[in-house]
């Protein structure tokens, strides 16, 4: 993968300065670069200009140009968040068979605050839309996902994000038995909302520890989303899948949007999507966990 390098010619690094240039008003010429975390999916850089400007730049070869659109659609959606700081999207483009995506750079660090989280977050689900879904499709990780929007939840939960899953699995040659508790599960779905109606609420879509963050100043900031409109609990259920945002944030988000008391079973529901989706990208034990997630759920209901 090319580096950003002020030494010779690079042309990863022109066709970025020119897309900063053309997207920013103003030329910019990088004086040099340092590699960062950029998810398990991409490259990143860091990239400073004489100017003393900073960008965060994700590099990806083939597929790139997609995810990148799409990653950058989500976060100007997510825009609308006024208590969220959403880095700004520059542009995106592509040289010498490589792709980018150009944002603004933000310095992550700072001290946690899980109330200030917790009302960036609680502000995000506040935004609604008539319908599930989105109006386009994206991505979670490399996985395609599918937002074809429904004017029920149980319908759209059970068509685009296990169903698709199921699909995908049998595709790969997955185990019978995971298949047919998935598909059990699905024709039982609604027995998980009897007495709860969730609303159309904007959703980061893949909320891991990973994904959000504090600034110097103490703002939170959320990142690399794949963003559609759904129950909100299933951005509060991945908050506690891979690492936990606190019982201080849990508290301040109960006390601005109350947290139904049936989240504490469909939380395992919405988390059984991002473990079928390791299950597609990873293999490994994911998926012998996904269907004892199953049949923990399954069991609810007799």
């Amino acid at each position: 993968m090319n580096r950003f390098d002020s030494a010779g010619p690079d042309a990863v690094a022109a066709a970025v300065a020119q897309c900063i240039a053309d997207h920013t008003g103003t030329p910019f010429e990088p004086t040099g670069s340092q590699a960062c975390s950029g998810g398990s999916i991409n490259q990143a850089q860091r990239l400073t200009g004489t100017d003393g400007r900073e960008f965060f730049v994700k590099l990806s070869g083939a597929g790139g140009a997609a995810m990148f659109a799409a990653e950058a659609r989500g976060l100007e959606e997510l825009a609308r968040c006024e208590r969220l700081t959403i880095p700004a999207v520059i542009g995106t483009g592509a040289a010498g068979g490589t792709h980018f995506l150009v944002l603004e750079y933000l310095a992550l660090g700072g001290p946690r605050d899980g109330e200030a989280l917790a009302r960036g977050i609680a502000d995000m689900h506040r935004k609604t839309r008539p319908r599930f879904g989105l109006d386009h499709d994206n991505y979670i990780g490399t996985t395609p996902q599918s937002n074809t929007e429904h004017d029920d939840w149980v319908s759209f939960y059970r068509d685009e994000r296990l169903g698709f899953q199921r699909r995908l699995a049998r595709e790969r040659g997955a185990a019978a038995s995971l298949l047919g508790a998935l598909e059990e599960l699905e024709s039982a779905l609604g027995g998980f909302f009897s007495d709860y109606r969730p609303q159309p609420s904007l959703l980061h879509g893949d909320l891991w520890s990973g994904n959000w963050g504090f600034l110097a100043d103490g703002r939170a900031t959320i990142f690399d989303p794949a963003v559609y409109y759904g129950d909100r609990e299933a951005d509060l259920a991945m908050m506690e899948l891979f690492g936990h945002p606190g019982q201080d944030f849990v508290a301040a988000y109960d006390a601005i949007l109350p947290i139904d008391p049936g989240f504490g079973v469909r939380r395992t529901l919405y988390n059984l999507y991002h473990i079928l989706n390791h299950d597609h990208l990873f293999g490994g034990g994911y998926g012998a966990q996904a269907e004892r997630m199953i049949r923990q759920l399954l069991a609810e209901l007799r």
